[in-house]
């Protein structure tokens, strides 16, 4: 009895401590400083020139409940929180209802959060999943729910969630989807609508009709089994045939809500920035987004990649002296797929792996006229394992080649030989320098570029050899500042010294003879078909592997990388190869149209010289030699006549054998 007695005891001191500390709670939130909902997603991003490119709740578009159809207000209701007007921010018969589904099936077929829970995460400038942010979510909930009544609630939810395509609230929705104001929207169009925010790249009308009227016909039955609507209603308005706008009466570029998202990833990195919308009452994002430029890859990818091709692409260009990325495209169609490969997909990078390879070359004793034999080759380690890589259609000169003339027809066999020769730590040490991270494997594949590496990192990688040695961080945001002018955050655009200028400047040269006529021998240079198209000066190294198609070109102005490719690592078709490179030329021709040509390349360092030679072997050039061409070399490693006497030799013994 007295065991009772104590535990009777005990049970009324535990309740009261928790009502005591729901109180203490309770009162704390009154005292603390009002949530301000009203700023939720107020977020302006400008371009390099300062235009507005994006807003996030516009201020024209904040409308009040009434002027909300009372359809989709029901329909908000009724999908996403019956009890709404009943609880107190929190769910608890949903919540354990849920929790005993998801334990039942093994899966996580049911959520539970309330509209008001909802709302609070949207207050956050992004979506993790710590579980800090867990807590911090809860916190809002409780501070929305003790500060605002149940309308002005579901209004700001209403006015904030996201419907597809970056329009956010149920008013620019309205207008997108259908040209017409929310108050205006009946039961079908309300029901479409009120489906989209669970899963915007899915159930978007635009993107997925058949899911998107799926999803409409499951939230006219909870109507129905709700008794808002008859049956008869229902069937009306799911048979009703709408009228969809969208981006086809909207002069918006699709592809640039890729940079956007990679906008909002990158201010989430920013320790200056504060972590919800309610502590800055909005924020104005300057970006390096040449928006003009942005709109010319869009229209250059439309124009080379058939509509019907299930193909997709990624592009960025980079200014190489800062690391601003100035437009970026993760895929075909920010409608159709908002996964954005330029910032998230790694891909394998072919022969675009191997201008580090050169490099490293370079500064180990090579040089421009360095040579290996091109023939068929098995390379032997350990008495045991054999590597025989293979020229693309298997194409062989069977004599010695510079390097010149490796770049330009992109020779796996020299490749393979420089790489053994180095080691494999020299490649390594190259491309992790100028900000390669991804995992490298030391394996004599490795220049052939067998590994995985995002565009991105890519881009920021031959940003180096671009402005000469520099390694650059990638970056979309130059600066942010509060809704009243205070700068919060300014990129500071350092600048690391990580190669050799010199060396550099021998690369770059190098890295022409890709589309250059006088490397026609036999083989012809790999981008051979560009050089009538080219108005400026650019290096250029292209990838190709069985999925996965490269283009990334340089001068001191601008690097462009161009990916193409199948989500699902599908074979790449013969005419497929050319997309990227389409998509290349005419990118960096469009950002280079206002440059003389005669700017946009480099001066000649003082250590180094320019020697006539003869480019496919990259002798000296004789009286007798029909090519003649200028290459570039450190000052005391220039060919010499005795070095003549030697490849003569070399030459000699190829033929013999």
């Amino acid at each position: 009895m007295r065991f009772f007695k104590k535990l009777g005891k005990f049970m009324i001191f535990l309740f009261v401590v928790f009502l005591i500390g729901i109180i203490g709670i309770k009162i704390y939130i009154k005292l603390s400083p009002k949530v301000e909902i009203n700023s939720t997603n107020s977020v302006f991003l400008y371009d390099k020139d300062e235009e507005v490119f994006f807003q996030g709740n516009e201020s024209n578009s904040w409308i009040s409940l009434d002027d909300i159809s009372q359809y989709v207000i029901d329909a908000t209701i009724y999908t996403e929180d019956k009890n709404f007007y009943k609880h107190n921010g929190f769910d608890y018969l949903r919540i354990l209802k849920a929790f005993y589904v998801n334990l039942t099936s093994g899966s996580t077929q049911q959520g539970a959060s309330t509209i008001t829970q909802q709302y609070a995460k949207n207050l956050f400038l992004s979506f993790d999943k710590t579980w800090k942010r867990k807590w911090d979510e809860m916190w809002y909930t409780m501070k929305i729910e003790a500060n605002y009544s149940k309308d002005e609630i579901l209004e700001g939810y209403l006015n904030t969630i996201n419907y597809g395509h970056g329009m956010y609230g149920i008013e620019n929705a309205s207008q997108y989807y259908f040209g017409k104001s929310a108050k205006d929207l009946d039961l079908a169009e309300a029901t479409i609508l009120t489906g989209i925010p669970k899963s915007p790249s899915n159930y978007s009308p635009l993107v997925n009709l058949e899911k998107a009227k799926e999803r409409q016909l499951l939230i006219l039955n909870l109507l129905v089994e709700n008794e808002v609507i008859s049956e008869e209603e229902k069937n009306q308005a799911y048979q009703e045939e709408l009228n969809f706008l969208g981006e086809k009466d909207r002069d918006e570029i699709t592809t640039v809500m890729y940079y956007h998202d990679a906008v909002m990833d990158e201010l989430e990195t920013i320790d200056s920035i504060p972590k919800t919308y309610s502590d800055t009452s909005g924020l104005k994002i300057y970006t390096s987004l040449d928006l003009d430029l942005q709109k010319k890859v869009e229209e250059v990818i439309k124009e080379s990649i058939p509509e019907e091709s299930e193909i997709q692409t990624s592009v960025v260009l980079m200014d190489p002296n800062t690391g601003a990325v100035l437009a970026l495209v993760g895929g075909r169609d920010y409608n159709e797929s908002s996964f954005n490969r330029a910032t998230d997909s790694m891909r394998q990078v072919g022969s675009t792996m191997k201008p580090y390879l050169y490099y490293a070359a370079l500064e180990n004793g090579f040089t421009s006229s360095s040579s290996f034999t091109s023939e068929e080759t098995t390379f032997v380690f350990n008495d045991q394992e054999d590597y025989s890589p293979q020229n693309y259609n298997e194409t062989y000169g069977h004599k010695p080649i510079s390097m010149g003339t490796a770049i330009a027809y992109s020779e796996n066999i020299y490749a393979v030989k420089t790489h053994l020769f180095l080691g494999g730590d020299a490649l390594i040490n190259v491309a992790r320098r100028v900000g390669i991270t991804a995992k490298l494997e030391n394996v004599p594949s490795l220049p052939l570029g067998t590994n995985e590496i995002g565009i991105l990192e890519m881009a920021a990688g031959y940003s180096a050899f671009a402005n000469l040695g520099n390694k650059v961080e990638p970056h979309f945001i130059e600066r942010v500042e509060d809704s009243d002018g205070k700068v919060l955050y300014e990129a500071k655009n350092e600048k690391d010294a990580v190669l050799n200028p010199s060396i550099t400047f021998i690369l770059n040269n190098l890295l022409t003879a890709t589309y250059d006529s006088d490397y026609i021998d036999y083989n012809y240079p790999t981008a051979i078909g560009l050089a009538p198209k080219l108005t400026h000066k650019y290096a250029l190294k292209s990838g190709t592997t069985e999925t996965d198609n490269w283009n990334i070109g340089f001068n001191k102005d601008v690097v462009c990388a161009v990916w193409v490719g199948y989500d699902d690592n599908q074979a790449l078709k013969t005419n497929e190869y050319k997309y990227a490179q389409n998509i290349w030329y005419q990118s960096i021709e469009y950002h280079e149209k206002n440059v003389d040509s005669s700017d946009g390349w480099y001066d000649m360092p003082d250590n180094v010289s320019a020697v006539l030679v003869e480019p496919i072997s990259g002798r000296l050039a004789t009286d007798s030699d029909t090519k003649k061409k200028m290459m570039y070399f450190i000052k005391g490693t220039e060919p010499t006549s005795s070095e003549q006497e030697v490849f003569d030799e070399k030459v000699d013994t190829a033929k013999a054998n």
